[in-house]
């Protein structure tokens, strides 16, 4: 028996967006705009602060229909958030001490004009992901860029046997759609879901492989 599948049109998912924008408690949805094309979100309007940015996207990201998002809000900071690039660097760097999982002797922090340009080497994409969050909560943070790379100090074995055997374990994923191909210690994911996260579950899945140091997810969204 075939399963129908609904085709969500630009006017429903834009309607669901602001809907969740209103029921996201991080952000205010006056202050945010939302356009949709082809299942694309894009959002516009201004902020008092980096971490609300990042909660809109996320709350769009986990609307159904929705393919990609384009996060062009803007973030101005209130004069009571405005810190100089020396205050924001160091307390960067005293964040990322606080945070067990980050090497931060490995790491490099530079900030111009309240943007922050993380550099390094780590050994696990996790800890290339929770040096970026720990900073984009900051005061005075206008944006993040994460230049951290993954050099694992373990040798890959067998690592597509690893991330098909993990899919198969998880309840947020269909491992029968999805393949996994692998190039010494790259990943490349393929194949249908239907979200954006069963998308983002499969990524850290292939993350979690050891001696795994990069991974194109290529997987789609199909509804």
């Amino acid at each position: 028996m075939a399963v129908a599948t609904e085709t969500r049109t630009d006017a429903q998912i834009q309607a669901d967006v602001l809907a969740e924008l209103k029921w996201e408690p991080r952000v205010q949805p006056n202050e945010i705009g939302v356009i949709v094309k082809d299942g694309v979100v894009t959002l516009t309007g201004a902020v008092d602060s980096f971490t609300k940015k990042w909660a809109a996207e996320e709350a769009a990201h986990r609307v159904r229909g929705v393919k990609a998002v384009a996060n062009d809000i803007e973030v101005r900071l209130p004069s009571s958030a405005e810190r100089t690039d020396a205050d924001i660097a160091a307390a960067a760097v005293r964040a990322l001490e606080w945070d067990a999982f980050v090497p931060v002797e490995k790491l490099d922090v530079t900030v111009s004009k309240g943007w922050v340009t993380l550099r390094g080497e780590v050994e696990w994409n996790y800890q290339r992901s929770d040096a970026e969050r720990v900073v984009r909560r900051l005061t005075g943070v206008k944006g993040v860029t994460n230049l951290i790379t993954v050099k694992p100090r373990v040798t890959p074995t067998d690592i597509k046997k690893k991330i098909e055997e993990a899919l198969k374990r998880t309840a947020e994923a269909d491992a029968q759609k999805i393949t996994v191909e692998v190039d010494g210690s790259k990943v490349i994911l393929r194949g249908t879901v239907r979200s954006w996260a069963e998308r983002e579950e499969a990524e850290r899945q292939a993350w979690a492989a050891p001696g795994v140091t990069s991974v194109d997810n290529r997987i789609q969204i199909a509804f």
